[in-house]
């Protein structure tokens, strides 16, 4: 019996010296925004260390998809896991993950700016943010990360704010040719896109100032190359994912345009089950840009 014990408590306390420390997810928190006149909801993954140090750590800030909100990449994409595992292993270094919920805007402005989330994002919520967790607050320890919507996001603000982020990382982005956009059945292009560009444009209308302005593929063509070269690049998406055109597109401007990224071409669709498996390369490739 005393022998049955004894090998009991080994095995408890050798499990407990390999177990990976887990960070700290704060969800139900709310911003109030005066530029949008409502609050914004979002969640916060804190390393596993937050509460011991007083140190400051760099931010990622992960933005989701069409119709979720601040709860799926935890939910869904498990990121806190993820994070949890690579920084245990020093794949990454201890970081803060913000998710805010953007719902349905594209993480822009619209066209008529009633609804401003893009001057929020920028002018009120990431000084917010990084006012009130220990964060430090400049462009070489910030990064933006998202899927679908939220890859539209992400290559939004890495191209009209490259001087406020040190790297990307854009999962199955929401990236079309001109083709597709021009040809997109009228309910799901007004569905989509109506609130931001206007309603019912057809055709070539449809690719208005408003959306070059804030389409990446647009901005991949036009903006000087300085620029673009300013934040690290990083894009994923399946090879089965209807968005796969789009984001070939891109790769194929910034190539030719000699700007440097990683394109990453994987076995899979626009699921969850393939953004889960690619979180932690993604974090990877953000995080070697906090290291010195």
């Amino acid at each position: 019996m005393k022998k049955t014990l004894c090998l009991l408590l080994t095995i408890l306390l050798t499990g407990s010296l390999f177990a990976v420390p887990h960070g700290k997810v704060l969800e139900g928190l709310v911003f109030k925004s005066e530029l949008l006149n409502y609050d914004v909801n979002y969640a916060v993954y804190l390393p596993p260390d937050y509460d011991s140090s007083t140190r400051k750590y760099p931010v990622v800030y992960l933005l989701h998809g069409y119709t979720d909100d601040e709860s799926a990449w935890i939910q869904f994409g498990e990121v806190n896991l993820a994070a949890d595992n690579a920084i245990e292993k020093r794949e990454i270094p201890p970081m803060i993950i913000v998710m805010p919920d953007a719902g349905v805007t594209w993480y822009m402005n619209d066209y008529q700016n009633k609804e401003s989330w893009e001057d929020m994002f920028i002018k009120e919520f990431i000084p917010f943010i990084e006012s009130t967790y220990r964060i430090r607050a400049k462009k070489e320890f910030r990064g933006v990360s998202g899927l679908s919507m939220g890859g539209f996001g992400t290559l939004l603000y890495t191209m009209r704010y490259p001087d406020m982020f040190a790297a990307c990382a854009a999962f199955s982005s929401a990236i079309w040719t001109d083709e597709e956009i021009t040809t997109m059945d009228d309910n799901t292009f007004n569905n989509m896109f109506g609130k931001l560009l206007g309603s019912n444009l057809k055709g070539g209308a449809r690719r208005t100032k408003h959306w070059k302005e804030h389409h990446s593929l647009d901005l991949a063509k036009t903006l000087p190359e300085e620029s673009l070269k300013k934040v690290r690049i990083y894009m994923d998406c399946g090879d089965d994912d209807f968005l796969i055109k789009g984001n070939c597109a891109l790769h194929l401007v910034l190539k030719d345009r000699n700007i440097p990224h990683e394109f990453r071409v994987r076995d899979g669709s626009h699921q969850w089950l393939y953004w889960r498996t690619g979180i932690t390369e993604a974090l990877k490739f953000i995080g070697r840009s906090f290291n010195r």
